[in-house]
């Protein structure tokens, strides 16, 4: 046992060691980014798949549900090894197109559509709500274990002053705006912040590292023995060996597949944050070491918890409670030191993440459709949105985290968040493989799949009857071998259908204009993105004011550089800086932003074509109106 205090300095400490692992990390990025370290670096980051969830929740599914919790991690393991074309396919396009987030690829592949855009973003910011306070619950409970284990297991303090959720939120708050919020462009990596992940990363492996052993050869006299003890014990025999249908585990496999591709941190650190040109090869064998060592004591600490701390004790806090029962407060202080990294690399990451794609795809657009022009300064303003983005997230996960706290184990709210992100896997994958997919098609069944995630999946969590979470409001309706499957598989299948039978259907009958062959191309095909072709110069005046404009969102110096050249067109001043302007407010926003620039002269001929298309539809559209009304005249 620790006092409090302590437990409080002790936290307060990892997280300074972690501002000056950041700093570090900046300082000299230029030296190790191009170096074999990068490498390393960039296959540790995507270990921030391994949160909290991993670090207590995966004992505790394995207390509880038996083997079937390392379906949890076969997913991540295939797209990392089998789907290795993809993911480097994924790298490219987005480096071509200067891809900020998933939304904004998203929005880029459908033809740079708002709605695309919006759609992925809302719908993704709620999704992830349940997973940062999942993060904010570990924490949490933990804290309240290590320093009053009495309390922690049944008291929960609403005091402002002693709410360790709380403090953790603002002290990530301030980290994430500090080393991940800082400049303007959304699409820069950040050196520091990923040196700091991967340094978490190693910390919460060598902590489960380091309690394996001492449950094996402190606790017990080796495998053998409890091996032996759990033979005794047949209900502990049952718990640990349990295993699901097939049909379960397929399912868990794709749904933990799909939100490694879908999660909006693993897409920040997998796609935004690659440089290295040897980062994916490295993690192509890194990441599913890393996967395999972090789990492979689960199964004995979860038999040790069940032998050793009788039902009372929370399975999910069986890695932490296991030494704390037996005098070990060094370990058990470095054990809470190990999940307070799986939770705060997590939450830095999904913050930075999501606080770009709303400021890019919700806010931004809205502030420059509702001004004529840009008349100041606009570099500080997209700052100022996404750090408040930062602190309404953690605000509105410490509040789900409030409500939720209680009743509800962590693997439970790790796959409710895994199902709402998932939805975003069909637009994605088939956006990279089918031209035909459409915009129209990708916003009707992101909505429909998340309706059905909505009913299914989170209204329960918040009206809850049961002690379990084992609420099913699909079952009535599906078949026998679906109606077999847990609440969460169930909700996931019907999800994925509905939304890509919807995706699928309403591409097949929506009308492609120019952009959005034009993307589709550039995305399934792996082509360049169209170049302008180079004419005669333009007059100085016009492309110093685009240069002007540029300045207000980019610098001058990044202005500057961006529309340099001696013989610099028009067009292709404005495809430069389209391009700029897509690493700092995402496709949307400077399509928004160039075509109200491009009304005042010569438009892009790409611009040009899609414009005639677009109008060609509306005069079609408006014709088949008047001929219906002038048919139906003497009704």
């Amino acid at each position: 046992m620790l006092a409090e205090p302590t437990v409080l300095a002790l936290s307060l400490a990892y997280l300074g060691l972690l501002f000056a692992v950041a700093y570090f990390g900046d300082r000299y990025a230029r030296d190790w980014s191009a170096s074999s370290v990068a490498p390393a670096v960039y296959g540790l980051s995507l270990a921030i798949y391994c949160t909290s969830w991993t670090f207590y929740g995966g004992v505790g599914r394995a207390a509880t549900s038996g083997i079937d919790f390392i379906f949890i991690y076969t997913g991540p393991a295939l797209v990392v090894i089998a789907g290795y074309p993809m993911l480097r396919k994924m790298v490219r396009v987005a480096k071509q197109h200067n891809v900020t987030s998933i939304a904004d690829f998203l929005a880029s592949r459908y033809g740079k559509s708002r709605a695309v855009g919006v759609t992925a973003t809302l719908f993704a910011t709620v999704g992830v709500l349940p997973y940062i306070a999942l993060q904010l619950q570990a924490v949490s409970s933990s804290f309240r274990t290590i320093a009053d284990p009495i309390q922690g297991v049944a008291g929960n303090s609403d005091v402002v002053h002693t709410d360790t959720s709380l403090i953790v939120a603002a002290l990530m708050a301030v980290f994430t705006i500090l080393f991940g919020v800082r400049n303007v462009q959304a699409s820069e990596q950040h050196r520091g912040m990923m040196l700091a992940i991967a340094f978490e990363s190693v910390v919460k492996l060598l902590a489960l590292l380091t309690v394996g052993p001492f449950v094996l050869f402190v606790l017990f006299d080796g495998p053998a023995d409890l091996m032996t003890r759990i033979e005794q014990a047949p209900a502990i025999t049952d718990r640990i060996t349990r295993s699901g249908s097939p049909l379960s585990w397929i399912v868990m496999s794709l749904l933990s597949a799909m939100a490694f591709l879908c999660l909006p941190r693993q897409f920040h650190v997998a796609v935004v944050e690659h440089g290295h040109p040897a980062s994916l090869k490295t993690a192509r064998w890194l990441f599913p070491v890393y996967l395999v060592l972090i789990n492979v004591l689960v199964v004995p600490i979860a038999a040790a918890g069940l032998l050793l701390l009788g039902p009372k004790a929370s399975p999910d806090l069986y890695v932490l409670q296991l030494p704390l029962a037996n005098g070990e407060g060094w370990l058990s202080a470095f054990v809470f030191i190990g999940g307070l990294s799986a939770a705060t690399s997590m939450v830095i990451v999904a913050c930075m993440a999501l606080s770009g794609m709303i400021g890019n795809e919700l806010v931004m657009p809205y502030l420059l459709r509702r001004q004529a022009g840009v008349a100041r300064e606009m570099g500080p303003l997209v700052v100022f949105v996404r750090r408040a983005a930062v602190v309404l997230i953690l605000m509105a996960g410490y509040a789900y985290e409030r409500m939720i706290s209680v009743y509800l184990p962590l693997a439970s709210i790790g796959l409710i968040s895994f199902c709402a992100v998932a939805n975003l896997a069909p637009g994605l994958v088939l956006g990279l493989y089918w031209r035909g997919a459409h915009r129209y098609g990708v916003v009707a069944g992101l909505v429909g799949g998340f309706v059905v995630w909505l009913y299914a999946l989170l209204l329960p969590t918040l009206h809850q009857n049961t002690d379990d979470g084992r609420v099913a409001p699909l079952q009535p309706y599906l078949p026998a071998p679906l109606s077999d499957l847990d609440p969460v598989g169930q909700g996931f299948v019907v999800c994925i259908l509905v939304n890509a039978a919807l995706l699928v259907g309403v591409s097949l009958w929506a009308r492609p204009i120019a952009r959005d062959r034009e993307q589709a191309s550039s995305f399934v095909l792996g082509a360049e993105p169209e170049q302008p072709e180079q004419q005669a110069p333009a007059d100085a005046a016009r492309i110093e004011e685009l240069r002007e404009l540029l300045t207000r969102f980019v610098g001058s110096e990044r202005a500057l550089r961006a529309l340099s050249g001696e013989r610099l067109s028009i067009e292709v001043a404005l495809a430069r800086a389209e391009r700029m302007l897509s690493g700092t407010l995402g496709s949307a926003s400077a399509r928004i932003i160039i075509a109200a620039f491009g009304r005042r002269g010569r438009l892009l001929p790409r611009s040009a074509r899609a414009l005639i298309d677009e109008a060609s539809e509306a005069i079609r559209y408006n014709y088949e109106i008047l001929r219906n009304t002038l048919d139906h005249v003497g009704m």
